[in-house]
């Protein structure tokens, strides 16, 4: 199985792109579902938060208040930074696990649904491609104020705490334009799909997995590494 890395900017619509993706049947392993799951009430995470940030971030029945946490984030960089130190080892943990039962299910590949992928820079190095779903700087804008309700000056500092959009364009291998309607969104994802079916990929890394167990046990003589170079050659 060989992972796909999809990601766009803050109101990009990449979150549609995903829901595409989903009633095609690919499997998504989605960051930000399990950004809320590791925050909740009693998690590691959690108690972390609240050590760092106190009372003031969370609801009176203890869950997080989403909201009043972005207030202090995303007003101070280095809050922000904590909260990400806090926050992307349990996510990534969860991740990893996902990632290898649908391994064992027998997947080609799956998709890895990202907000941060180029930002972060832990996750971009285990995706075999990138998928970038962009729009125009002025939709991107339009879209953030009316789908959360804030102003410009609000909408300006969330797209503005992430990478352009222009920048992870040309990091990209496959580029989703957001910019039409959902119809041309919808065909542009189906397009996608049926290249990364033709992709031979999950192949190699079955092949280079089976030679790692076989190595552990001591069925044969090659290493992970040596069986890897010839997959690759």
């Amino acid at each position: 199985m060989f992972l796909v890395g999809l990601t766009g900017g803050i109101a990009s619509g990449k979150s549609s792109v995903s829901a595409f993706l989903r009633n095609m049947g690919i499997e998504i392993i989605d960051a930000d579902i399990i950004a809320r799951e590791v925050v909740e009430p009693g998690r590691k995470a959690w108690h972390k938060i609240r050590e760092e940030f106190g009372d003031t971030v969370f609801h009176i029945d203890g869950t997080l208040n989403r909201s009043a946490l972005a207030q202090v984030v995303f007003t101070q960089p280095e809050k922000r930074l904590r909260l990400n130190a806090i926050t992307h080892p349990e996510v990534f943990k969860s991740m990893f696990f996902k990632t290898v039962k649908l391994f064992f299910c027998g997947h080609q590949f799956a998709v890895l649904d990202v907000p941060l992928l180029f930002e972060s820079g832990k996750l971009s190095k285990y995706v075999h491609k990138t998928v970038v779903v962009t729009c125009e700087p002025a939709q991107q804008l339009e879209r953030l104020m009316a789908r959360d309700k804030m102003s410009e000056s609000e909408a300006l500092a969330r797209i503005n705490a992430q990478m352009p959009l222009s920048h992870k364009t040309k990091l990209a291998d496959f580029i989703i334009s957001n910019t039409g309607d959902r119809e041309n969104t919808k065909e542009q994802v189906e397009a996608l799909v049926q290249q990364l079916k033709k992709m031979n990929t999950h192949w190699k890394y079955r092949f280079l997995f089976l030679g790692s167990v076989l190595v552990t046990v001591g069925v044969i003589g090659i290493g992970p590494y040596m069986l890897y170079n010839f997959l690759k050659s």
